[in-house]
């Protein structure tokens, strides 16, 4: 099985003038909703025993991994969201419930280092702090879980078509939070691993760090697509000057539709940035809320 590095990246090697780079969950694979809900959630609430406000955990991991503008944050950004909402419900501070502590888990996402689960270990031996303990105790349960029980998931129809008619005319990589392993099983379960040139996830680095060292003098950032499916998606693109194609929650079948009829072919001809471009991302931006509803009730 191959691993990527970050030599990888810095030493990619254009084959085209034009970029596409491509998340992977909810964006390639119909995945967030099975990983969160079975996976993630419930192992928030038995690694921080919140038995008594499992719904209300679930409720705001929900919000959080699935339908507010923070969906598709890298797991540890998204852990830190989580307990700061709950202890921003007053209905979950009153139940008298220990909600977790939050300030090591927060020194660790702001530290700057790449958010995974090497890092993670190498804070803990440099701590020794129980809570990052916890932490990874809870990261690591997941990817097992996920490795033996995750039901093979194939792409979304108009995926695999979009990818071979991409490969014809633009470099094309994966980057992603999700952990290389796990990006790597499935883009290979599934047959498509042989469309992209490299699989980049967390162990690389942010996504914008991951565009950034890809396109570094390579192309000019108006020749980048990035495709996604969430708000840190757009984010990254907007940081390295490439433009953006949104896999819109709920209507993915539709967005893979649009971009392979139309979207891709108006970014080969430079005529996807702009009001296009400007008129998809409104779109996707309006179906992601930032505040959780509960504390506008």
């Amino acid at each position: 099985m191959t691993v990527y590095s970050r030599d990888d990246l810095e030493g990619f090697e254009p084959r085209f003038d034009t970029l596409v780079a491509i998340d992977s969950d909810g964006c390639v694979f119909d995945t967030m909703e099975v990983k969160q809900k079975q996976f993630f959630h419930g192992r928030i609430v038995a690694f921080w025993d919140l038995v008594a406000i499992e719904p209300e955990v679930r409720r705001v991991a929900e919000f959080v991994n699935l339908y507010s503008r923070t969906r598709g944050s890298n797991r540890f950004v998204a852990l830190l969201r989580v307990f700061d909402l709950l202890h921003e419900w007053p209905e979950v501070v009153a139940s008298g419930v220990e909600l977790p502590a939050r300030g090591a888990l927060r020194a660790y996402v702001e530290s700057g280092v790449p958010l995974g689960n090497p890092s993670l270990q190498a804070a803990i031996e440099r701590t020794g702090d129980p809570e990052l303990a916890r932490v990874l105790a809870w990261s690591l349960a997941i990817n097992a879980d996920i490795a033996a029980q995750m039901p093979a998931i194939p792409p979304f129809p108009g995926v695999r078509e979009s990818l071979a008619r991409v490969v014809g005319a633009s470099d094309l990589i994966v980057v992603s939070q999700t952990p290389e392993a796990a990006l790597l099983a499935e883009w290979q379960q599934h047959g498509i691993a042989g469309f992209v040139r490299l699989i980049a996830g967390q162990e690389l680095g942010t996504k914008a760090e991951h565009l950034r060292l890809a396109l570094s003098g390579r192309y000019v950032p108006d020749r980048v697509l990035m495709i996604g499916d969430s708000l840190n998606d757009l984010a990254a693109a907007r940081a390295v000057g490439a433009s953006f194609y949104p896999i819109a929650p709920g209507r993915e079948e539709t967005s893979w539709r649009r971009f392979l009829a139309d979207a891709y072919s108006r970014f080969l001809a430079g005529a996807y940035a702009g009001e296009y471009e400007r008129g998809l991302t409104g779109e996707f931006e309006a179906l992601l809320p930032a505040e959780p509803p509960w504390l506008r009730q």
